[in-house]
């Protein structure tokens, strides 16, 4: 009976972390950080915790550095997951303290001619993105900007235009509401650890909702390929 307990101690002792040890790591930094996300992390591939024998999650040095670099590049940087995933990814920043992509200590920015070059779109496009307010009209762009012109190109190609897209931006901006109404509590107080908790706390909610979206639009899509 005392075997599997003595097992689970000698891969904590190698240095391989379970999961409530990894919150209970993590968690001082990022205080909204839950079983769920860290799971929702793996599924995306941010991390690749070994199992033991019983199935349990072990999470190595390199899997904690991993993921306190993801935690940090979403929370004050907006990153997407999957050029968060890449940047992990890239030779050598597997295992290293976590440090920013050189472009964002660097706040890159992208005139008009070089975000259309980047994201291999046409000036039409940028300005029908423009147009529908899924873009500011402005001299130069941030790395969201260059994401999000990078998916209307590919959503383009199937004949989804940026003006099909207006009520996204009407959902989006209906969902920011409910963040808002949500951390109102926080957003009234002044102190620094409840204006701390309320940007810690915004993300996580935004992926709630967009998990409750993409449950809704599967069953739509089973439904209709079906």
């Amino acid at each position: 009976m005392s075997a599997a307990p003595a097992a689970r101690g000698r891969s904590t002792a190698a240095g391989h972390l379970s999961i409530g040890q990894v919150l209970a790591r993590l968690s001082p930094e990022f205080p909204a950080l839950s079983s769920s996300k860290l799971r929702y992390l793996e599924d995306q591939g941010i991390v690749t915790p070994t199992r033991t024998g019983s199935g349990y999650r072990k999470f190595s040095p390199a899997d904690v550095e991993r993921l306190r670099t993801a935690l940090t590049l979403q929370r004050d940087h907006y990153m997407p997951l999957a050029r968060i995933r890449e940047y992990l990814d890239t030779p050598g920043a597997e295992g290293l303290p976590p440090a920013l992509p050189a472009s964002i200590v660097q706040h890159r920015r992208y005139r008009r001619d070089e975000l259309i070059d980047q994201a291999e779109a046409t000036a039409a496009l940028l300005g029908d993105a423009v147009s529908a307010g899924l873009l500011p009209a402005a001299d130069t762009y941030d790395e969201r900007a260059l994401v999000l012109l990078r998916t209307l190109v590919a959503l383009d190609r199937h004949g989804i235009g940026p003006r099909h897209l207006r009520t996204v931006r009407q959902a989006a901006e209906r969902d920011v509401a409910l963040v808002e109404t949500a951390l109102a509590p926080l957003l009234r107080r002044t102190d620094s650890s409840s204006r701390g908790r309320a940007h810690e706390l915004a993300p996580e909610l935004v992926r709630r909702l967009d998990d409750v979206r993409s449950a809704f639009v599967q069953t739509a899509i089973d439904r209709l390929v079906r």
